[in-house]
């Protein structure tokens, strides 16, 4: 009897897991042939890399970098905030069972699933400083770059070292923004991970309304449209006769 129990929470983390893992690779693989927010933006750090290099004063360029940086710095810290709530709730546990139980459509669990619940969402979190964490030092590394970065007057740098510096300068900058994509990611499925705590099921339901969610602003959105669209003559054309 204690297997169907346990039945539609395992269900709901292989659910969980697969959803999680499989929209990261999808989405990679998709990104790959198709516009997406990644991929535009990687070819808009590549434009800043060369603009850079026609620059003297890189001031602005190093704040844009310290900027990101701090983002990341932020969710780092607000992550470990997080985790300390887990931690408390999680030595409070029965008193957490209590409180849910009053709320209407919580499926009634015992404590031990309930920690168990509790422990698997701050791995969530603990998955997401990490990623933070490592997100700051990359954006530290591009720092580095931006301040190695060859001078506009500089006769002994030829063309191609130049290609090479902001090819390189613009995917670290990129594998930066994509780890901490890989954090915000792992923030919505921790929200996801809170519906657990009323019914497996509703939980499995808002984890697939997470990856759709993803989908369509990694794909679909209107930032997208808008950063993708380049005037040209047939489009202002096109345009015209629309409006």
């Amino acid at each position: 009897m204690l297997i169907p129990d346990f039945l539609p929470d395992l269900l709901a983390v292989i659910w969980f897991v697969l959803c999680w893992v499989g929209y990261t690779r999808y989405s990679h693989w998709k990104g790959l042939s198709t516009p997406c927010l990644s991929s535009v933006l990687h070819l808009y750090r590549q434009d800043w890399m060369r603009r850079l290099l026609l620059r003297d004063n890189r001031i602005a360029d190093a704040s844009v970098i310290g900027n990101l940086e701090r983002n990341a710095s932020f969710f780092a810290s607000s992550t470990l905030i997080i985790l300390a709530g887990i931690l408390t709730v999680l030595g409070s546990s029965d008193r957490a069972v209590s409180l849910l139980a009053d709320l209407p459509m919580v499926v009634q669990v015992t404590q031990s699933v309930s920690e168990l619940k509790l422990l698997c969402l701050a791995i969530v979190f603990v998955y997401a400083f990490f990623t933070f964490s490592w997100c700051m030092r990359q954006y530290n590394f591009a720092a580095v770059l931006v301040g190695s970065a060859p001078m506009a007057g500089e006769r002994n740098v030829t063309d191609l070292e130049r290609q090479a510096f902001a090819t390189r300068a613009a995917r670290v900058i990129s594998m930066a923004a994509n780890t901490f994509n890989f954090g915000l990611r792992a923030y919505y499925f921790g929200m996801a991970t809170l519906a657990w705590f009323i019914n497996p099921w509703f939980f499995m339901l808002v984890t697939a309304g997470v990856v759709l969610v993803l989908y369509q602003r990694e794909f679909h959105s209107d930032v997208l449209a808008v950063m993708g669209y380049t005037p040209t003559p047939e489009s202002e054309a096109q345009k015209d006769k629309l409006e």
